[in-house]
């Protein structure tokens, strides 16, 4: 994939690419927006000395894309079982936003952490945040739209997940440690899901 002008992802004029019907095209370019979306937001957002702060105003961006993702593939596929996998993940995370939100103020006034922890955090933050970007983007794109959908969203739950376990590891306020553990529970779930249907594709 290259960037053209606009900052869009679009398919180099291989064989491979002209093969690819403009459906899946159209749910490529789509996808590509999403993601840089995520990227830009996640990167940019505005951080304090608090662990619990910050992974919330970053996880809130990276569950936001998920959702676009999956309303993404919804337009597009007629696969029930990945129609409800993708129904599922917009459900669990619009939850979730709505949960870390709600225990945002809080987190953020009540527990500050050290300048070494929120360091140490940061720095597996932005490596586990940069290997999720990196497979996300490298995923490969085949005229199927499903697969396409699978091998782009297992890279992003895994990133949840190693975000979750990350934030667990310091210092953080009670209220986002239960939203924490269902991340990592649904999601694994999700992956678990996700590759079983990959495999019947």
């Amino acid at each position: 994939m290259t960037r053209n002008i606009n900052g869009n992802y679009y398919m180099d004029r291989t064989c491979q690419d002209l093969r690819l019907s403009d459906v899946t095209k159209r749910y490529l370019i789509r996808f590509y927006d999403i993601l840089d979306e995520m990227v830009d937001n996640m990167t940019c957002a505005e951080l304090n000395d608090s662990v619990s702060h910050n992974f919330i105003v970053q996880m809130i961006s990276h569950h936001q894309a998920a959702i676009q993702m999956s309303e993404n593939i919804l337009q597009y596929t007629t696969n029930l079982p990945l129609q409800t996998i993708a129904q599922n993940i917009i459900a669990t995370q619009t939850q979730s936003i709505a949960d870390m939100e709600k225990a945002l103020d809080p987190c953020a006034t009540c527990y500050c952490n050290e300048e070494t922890e929120l360091y140490l955090y940061q720095r597996r933050f932005q490596q586990i945040s940069q290997i999720m970007f990196a497979e996300m983007k490298a995923a490969p794109a085949v005229n199927d739209v499903n697969q396409n959908f699978i091998r782009e969203m297992i890279p992003h739950h895994i990133g949840a997940i190693r975000l979750a376990e990350n934030a667990l590891c310091f210092n953080i306020c009670p209220q986002l440690k239960p939203i924490l553990q269902s991340i990592i529970a649904t999601q694994t779930v999700g992956i678990q899901e996700m590759e079983a249907l990959l495999r019947c594709l």
